[in-house]
């Protein structure tokens, strides 16, 4: 194996951690801002894009990470080493509510696809690339773009989403289709497209989007039931604007109004 083995535990139900566990000289790489904790012993590091290509120049690596600007990630990632002569023990955070998605990229012939932001961490020695869609429709109204991330290697990777997680795993000419928000990550040898929804009335007051994602098997998928995005969204959507009134403000209820709608600031 080019990547180094590591063991891990998942911890919580929403807000997830992954804890993982270094042998002497084993390392993980990870993308900035998801560090938790870990134990004395562990060294940390910044690097130049995920640390995989060793044997490259120094130019090929600048290009490499530079790559990662294009999935609007930073050129670093941290690399945590284990310097210490016995076990030592790092973990990892999710961004927001939802799951840790364990991925053993041997299971699926060393390459699987995912959104640009899903990749948390992995063992050192995955590459972590990206992934061109040579399809017009797809790039354009696919929700992903015309980049997703690849995790090329022989090692584990974790990769993070919201909500619940289905995984779902299509025989040859299956087909699913999904909100374009709601794609994790799937196997090279699913078929990414998209379909227009169709029909007048869905495509004017559906409030599902235009276009499906169609996914085609065989190959494993997974989906994501809560995507950043409409978090964000509903979030921002929820949030007073500056300078305007609360509900109920200058109404005959005022006051009363925010108590009977579960609103209890004056």
């Amino acid at each position: 194996m080019t990547s180094h083995e590591i063991d891990y535990t998942i911890y919580g139900e929403e807000m997830q951690y992954v804890e993982i566990e270094l042998d002497p000289q084993e390392a993980v790489v990870a993308e900035a801002g998801s560090f938790m904790m870990m134990d004395n012993g562990i060294k940390m590091d910044t690097i130049f894009g995920d640390g995989s290509g060793q044997d490259e120049s120094v130019l090929g690596k600048i290009f490499s990470a530079g790559k990662r600007i294009l999935t609007g990630e930073s050129l670093f990632m941290t690399a945590f080493l284990n310097i210490d002569q016995g076990k030592r023990k790092v973990s990892f955070a999710s961004p927001y509510p939802g799951k840790i998605i364990p991925v053993d990229l041997t299971e699926f012939n060393g390459k699987f696809i995912c959104q640009k932001d899903a990749f948390l961490c992995a063992a050192k020695g995955v590459s972590v690339g990206i992934e061109f869609s040579k399809r017009l429709g797809r790039g354009l109204f696919g929700g992903e773009g015309f980049i997703m991330q690849k995790l090329e290697g022989d090692g584990m990777a974790f990769m993070h989403a919201g909500g619940t997680i289905a995984k779902k795993q299509l025989q040859s000419g299956e087909v699913l289709k999904v909100d374009t928000g709601c794609i994790v990550g799937f196997t090279q040898t699913v078929d990414y497209d998209i379909e227009f929804v169709g029909g007048i009335k869905n495509t004017i007051f559906g409030g599902e989007g235009l276009f499906f994602a169609t996914l085609r098997g065989p190959g494993t998928v997974y989906i994501q039931s809560l995507p950043f995005s409409r978090l964000a969204g509903r979030v921002i959507a929820s949030a007073p604007q500056t300078g305007s009134k609360q509900k109920g403000e200058g109404s005959i209820l005022g006051g009363l109004g925010n108590i009977l709608d579960g609103d209890n600031r004056f």
